[in-house]
């Protein structure tokens, strides 16, 4: 299925700025303990503000900040660079409209398309001439479509780990395509924006997509989620 194969390349695998740790732990472990024991009072830090030690901040904390970076996202565009399983480099164009709206557009020589128009999402293979609709829900990057982010509701933690050069959430999804998926988000340790992401399927197979060029407050142009699904009719009568 062309999904299955290829979207799991944009949103599937490691994500690791240099230097970051990011350990993936197996899919039975226990969920992350996002309330230790009280430490000491610490002084109140304004959403997304920078720490002194990016190194030492706890997982409540890394969790309350990806919630908040997430949740502050309304549009974006930006660049990315993919590399597939088999060490295959693409890069095109991502955009994003919350809630529910995304295009992967990827640039020549590659011919795919990955819209969503808020309902559903179409995986379009321009060299075959086929469109596959999935629901939303199904994708392991829904979390960047949702209306609402709340990581540690949503999604099993599996672990967080950080040092000064990026903060890295590695999240539990069994609800995606083609099975479970493992997907590590890492962020930018003072800003905490959203850098890369991996995603490990249920197959073993990992993707990297690496954002560059970020730009949150142009609103893309509203025919770029645009799906037409009787294309996918035509394509189910051949």
């Amino acid at each position: 299925m062309a999904l299955s194969v290829k979207f799991l390349r944009v949103g599937l695998t490691a994500l690791a700025l240099t230097g970051a740790a990011a350990v993936v732990q197996a899919e039975d472990a226990a969920p992350i303990d996002l309330h230790p024991a009280k430490a000491a009072p610490r002084p109140p830090i304004r959403p997304n503000a920078p720490t002194a030690d990016p190194a030492s901040i706890s997982a409540a904390e890394a969790i309350r900040r990806a919630n908040n970076y997430l949740n502050s996202l309304q549009v974006m565009s930006a660049d990315f660079v993919q590399m597939g399983p088999d060490g295959k480099r693409s890069e095109g164009k991502l955009y994003l409209q919350r809630p529910g709206r995304m295009r992967f557009q990827y640039a020549p020589p590659e011919r795919l398309d990955i819209v969503a128009d808020g309902r559903s999402l179409a995986v379009r293979d321009q060299k075959l001439g086929t469109q596959d609709l999935y629901f939303i829900g199904q994708t392991p990057l829904k979390f960047l479509l949702a209306d609402h982010v709340d990581i540690a509701h949503d999604t099993q933690i599996q672990n967080i780990s950080s040092d000064p050069n990026a903060v890295a959430i590695t999240i539990f999804d069994k609800a995606t395509f083609g099975g479970s998926a493992t997907i590590t988000l890492m962020f930018d340790p003072t800003t905490f924006a959203l850098k890369q992401w991996t995603v490990l399927d249920s197959q073993g197979l990992q993707t990297v997509v690496t954002l560059f060029n970020v730009d949150l407050s142009a609103t893309p142009d509203a025919s770029l989620f645009k799906i037409d699904e009787r294309q996918q009719m035509m394509n189910s009568r051949r």
